[in-house]
């Protein structure tokens, strides 16, 4: 008996640690650990400097027309002095006032006396203008404006503002409450009296062009660039910047990628072109949004290099372009001297922009330039057998960016641009229409 009972004992042993090992290998197999989540690291790359909005979006004209005469300039502190003293403003009551005002209503706003005019680039979402001028009223916070319009009268303390989006035909009209008025006219309508003076040089037709009446002076600086390392940029732009492949295509052309994007180096051009091709989007972006996001990613590697500006958005191919200025003044050049953007689905699609930085003028290289008045270079444009005068929207100052002979430096010539077409065109005095060279 003792013998059977020890069979059972031992078979019923064996069957418990049958199952106890298929347990335990159930356990095993299905069992998860609970692992602490582990976070991507940011890495801070700072290449350059951060900007705020309003170091980036600024009107690059003001013109005053007092009736008898109209007076302006394009001198960026000259023109900081009219914004600043608007920035205690309260503006309020915006509202749609002509959802037709083609560019005859323009001019014959602009023709008006007791008003003056700042003029921008490109379309300026007023909702990120709220971060220059103190804006009260919400309600058409989606508008947009290239001109921005103020009507003055000394006999009220509350002026009356114009925001004009020439491109959509659009006027939106503000009620704005100056506190001190005679503060506004020491500070802004006298100092507006002393600028130099305007004229029209369509007078009476259409478009409304006012240059300055009388030779300019600019100076005329000279730049030793900095190259920018790729490498910044690398860490900058891909997710991890370990897993990113490098190779040599030829002598001047690198390019670096990972799974995802690509970027393009021409050591030459000194151009970086940047591509993240899952990101594309054919939708059209809101415009506040659009310029809004794309300022915050170049702020996000500190990419202001030098100082840029705000020069053009397209909403339906959602890119924005960021011109670079130096002294106040748009610089163009066959050398790259924009940082343009595509913005994609919830990221950057496509970014370009120049892979280096002008830093400081060279003293010794300083000197002034004297420009003809813009009347004279109108008349020669008007005269031209190859330029259409009625096809030219605005004449302006700006600077033209040369390689000295050894490509060294940079040299920054002054000189008159006209647009046409949405084209920056340079005007050169030499021959019966000067040399025209397109300038995206």
């Amino acid at each position: 008996m003792g013998l059977k009972y020890i069979e059972t004992v031992k078979s019923v042993v064996l069957v418990s640690l049958v199952l106890l090992s298929m347990t335990l290998t159930f356990f095993i197999w299905t069992y998860t650990p609970r692992y602490k989540t582990i976070e991507k690291q940011t890495v801070d790359i700072s290449i350059a400097e951060k900007q705020e909005i309003k170091s980036i979006i600024k009107p690059y004209k003001v013109l005053f027309n007092f009736g008898e005469k109209m007076n302006g300039t394009t001198d960026s502190k000259e023109i900081d002095q009219v914004v600043n003293a608007m920035k205690n403003w309260r503006i309020s009551d915006v509202e749609l006032e002509d959802n037709n005002f083609n560019e005859k209503k323009v001019d014959q706003l602009q023709r008006k006396k007791n008003h003056y005019t700042l003029f921008f680039h490109g379309q300026v979402p007023l909702i990120l203008y709220d971060n220059v001028l103190n804006i009260d009223d919400s309600t058409f916070m989606g508008a947009s404006f290239d001109r921005l319009i103020v009507d003055w009268n000394p006999a009220s303390m509350v002026m009356e503002i114009h925001f004009v989006n020439g491109k959509d035909g659009k006027r939106y009209s503000a009620n704005a409450k100056v506190d001190d008025y005679q503060r506004f006219h020491r500070s802004v309508l006298t100092r507006g009296h002393d600028l130099g003076l305007y004229v029209d040089v369509n007078a009476g037709g259409s478009p409304f062009i006012a240059v300055p009446a009388k030779p300019i002076e600019i100076e005329r600086d000279v730049y030793y660039p900095r190259d920018i390392g790729a490498d910044k940029f690398r860490d900058a732009l891909f997710t991890d910047p370990k897993s990113v492949r490098k190779s040599q295509i030829s002598l001047n052309k690198e390019q670096f990628q990972d799974d995802h994007a690509l970027m393009n180096i021409n050591t030459v051009s000194k151009e970086l072109s940047y591509v993240y091709p899952v990101a594309e989007s054919p939708l059209e972006a809101a415009p506040s949004e659009l310029l809004k996001k794309t300022i915050d990613f170049v702020n996000e590697h500190a990419g202001w290099t030098d100082q840029f500006r705000y020069m053009d958005m397209n909403p339906q191919t959602r890119s924005v372009t960021f011109q670079l200025f130096s002294n106040g003044l748009p610089v163009f050049s066959d050398t790259i001297t924009s940082i343009e953007q595509v913005w994609g689905e919830n990221q950057v699609f496509k970014y370009i922009r120049p892979l280096y930085t002008l830093g400081s003028p060279s003293s010794s290289g300083t000197e002034e330039a004297i420009l003809p008045s813009g009347i004279e270079v109108a008349e020669k444009l008007r005269e031209s057998k190859e330029t259409n005068f009625s096809a030219v929207r605005e004449i302006a100052p700006g600077y033209f960016m040369e390689h000295d002979s050894q490509e060294l430096f940079f040299i920054m010539e002054p000189a008159w641009f006209y647009l046409v077409n949405n084209e920056w065109k340079r005007f050169s005095p030499e021959g019966p229409g000067g040399e025209l060279i397109g300038l995206e």
